[in-house]
Parts: structure tokens; sequence; C-alpha cells
């Protein structure tokens, strides 16, 4: 057989070998009934809230996580442990420079770089690139895929540390002296996430 035929053949067999990601599905969140709640914690205690998500979706092959990426409305934060006068100064504040500057950045983004299956109970450890004010840094957590009926619920806890994303107010890794005014670096997301 002369080379060209090879050539040909060799084609020809590409054309109909099977794809290998042809398992892949795409599956999206359903906005209105996943939910992310943030926790926050300072020297003299702890605050709650919300935050929304924009857009989102999960991927799998072969029944197993292999991607996601979902994007965070940042101008959606809210306070759910304070009322009143307090709770809008909180939020306010939240929106601010001193914190996540939603009025120059409104959005973060996560993407899931790599998912390691842990068991077969659809347990991951994740592996992500988490983008907030602009800036970009790996985050890795332990996440839970189960099918709920016709849908399937994704929920994960993500620790956060804020200094890498030049959050900067009340935090012991930019300011001395601060006391019982400092907040702490890190904060907390619980994500709970329908999709379908």
């Amino acid at each position: 057989m002369t080379m060209k035929m090879l050539l040909i053949l060799s084609m020809f067999l590409g054309w109909i070998t099977p794809d290998p990601v042809s398992g892949t599905k795409t599956m999206s969140v359903d906005l209105t009934s996943s939910q992310i709640v943030w926790k926050g914690y300072k020297v003299t205690g702890e605050h709650t809230g919300k935050v929304k998500l924009k857009s989102g979706n999960l991927t799998m092959a072969d029944g197993r996580l292999t991607g996601g990426s979902f994007e965070i409305d940042m101008t959606s934060i809210t306070c759910t442990d304070l009322e009143g006068e307090w709770r809008d100064k909180l939020v306010g504040h939240l929106n601010s420079e001193d914190f996540f500057n939603t009025k120059q950045f409104p959005t973060a983004t996560l993407k899931i770089v790599r998912a390691i299956p842990q068991d077969e109970k659809g347990n991951y450890k994740v592996q992500a690139n988490l983008t907030i004010k602009g800036i970009t840094k790996p985050v890795k957590f332990f996440a839970n895929i189960a099918p709920q009926g016709t849908s399937t619920t994704a929920k994960a806890s993500i620790k956060i540390d804020r200094s890498e994303y030049d959050v900067r107010y009340g935090s012991g890794s930019f300011f001395d002296d601060l006391g019982d005014k400092t907040i702490y670096d890190e904060f907390d997301l619980d994500v709970t996430l329908a999709v379908k």
C-alpha cells in the first residue's frame, strides 16, 4: 500500500472514530432555586448574608463532574443577621471601594479547572480559578453532586482569603494595631446549586 493510500485511510478512520467526549453534557444552573450564603468573621463576632448567581453551568462526562463556570452578581450582596440602618450600612460598605468595589467590579467568576472524584457517592475535590476585583487566584474545595429526582443538586463550602483579592479594609495582613476592629481575612461561601 502506498504512502498516499495510508494517509487517506488514516484520515477516513479518523473521521469515523467515535468522539471520546461524546458523553459530555453541560447542565444549566437554576438561578432562582440556587443559593450562595456568605459568612465573614471579626474579633467581636460575625456577619452573614447572601449573594446571587448571574449565570452558571456544570459539565458532566459519563456521569462525572469535569468542569463548570459561574458568574456571581456582586451587586446583589445582602446581610441577613442585621436589620434597618445597621444592615444598610454594612451592605453599603461591602459594595464600596473599601471592600468589593462593585461599581467597578460588578461580577466575580469561578471556573472549575479540575474535579477529582473521591468516591462513588458524588464527592469531589475541586480545583478552580476565582476572580474577584479583576484578580484571579486558584482555590480548592470539596463538592458533592447528587441526583434529586429529575434534577441534580451540587453543594460546596469554599473558604476564601480576601487579602489575595486586594480587599484590605480591617485586615491584619495590611494594617497594624487594629485591635478588636480586626476583620479576619478568610470568609466562607456555602453554595447550593440546583442544576438541570
